[in-house]
């Protein structure tokens, strides 16, 4: 019987208002078989974000009783509130072979990357800081202390870049969407990750 494939954990982590959801939501419609991992999160909605879609929204205690029993791959405090990565999903997905995407932060892509997972990481950055602060600004998604922190935490941030295998400068949505789709093809071509493709292409060759 052939090997199945393990799946690839694709992480993208990047300072508020660098364009990381849209990107992410262009990704997955122009990567076949490429999955989202849907966070939990004890933040309440925004505007047009659906419970089981964009995140799992729960209490704060539900959230401590997962963390507490060992529920999440990856967790974080974020201005408040936290955020984690459903374990037990991640490695089901993985188990068939699905390649999964995290849209999470600098401190959730450490806490990936300590763990056995094949994992890629990519950091996203705007082109300027004054090109984040109008992006925050049009975005209106936060008052105007909330965009403060999130503005003065985005360098704290940015200088984890090398942290990453990957930098992606989002200028023009169009050229950042290319680049992450040959990122994201690349590894997944990778000698070491097409193990069991390689084998079975070996068993047709004559002895």
């Amino acid at each position: 019987m052939e090997a199945q494939r393990t799946g690839l954990v694709f992480v993208i982590a990047a300072p508020s208002g660098t364009g990381k959801s849209t990107i992410t939501e262009r990704l997955l419609r122009a990567v076949p078989e490429l999955g989202f991992s849907v966070s939990f999160t004890t933040r309440a909605p925004r505007p047009g974000e659906r419970d089981g879609e964009h995140y799992h929204f729960v209490d704060p205690e539900t959230f401590e009783r997962m963390r507490e029993a060992g529920a999440f791959l990856e967790w974080a405090e974020v201005f408040g509130q936290l955020y984690g990565t459903g374990l037990e999903a991640t490695r089901s997905a993985l188990a068939l072979g699905r390649d999964l995407l995290l849209d999470i932060d600098v401190e959730g892509a450490r806490q990936v990357r300590r763990t056995p997972i094949d994992s890629v990481s990519i950091m996203v950055f705007p082109p300027d800081f004054a090109t984040l602060e109008r992006r925050l600004a049009v975005r209106g998604s936060e008052d105007g202390p909330e965009r403060t922190r999130r503005l003065a935490r985005a360098r704290n941030e940015a200088t984890s870049y090398l942290e990453f295998d990957y930098l992606v400068v989002n200028r023009n949505l169009d050229d950042t969407l290319d680049g992450m789709v040959a990122i994201l093809q690349a590894e997944r071509r990778r000698a070491r990750r097409c193990d069991a493709e390689a084998r079975r292409i070996l068993t047709s060759f004559p002895a």
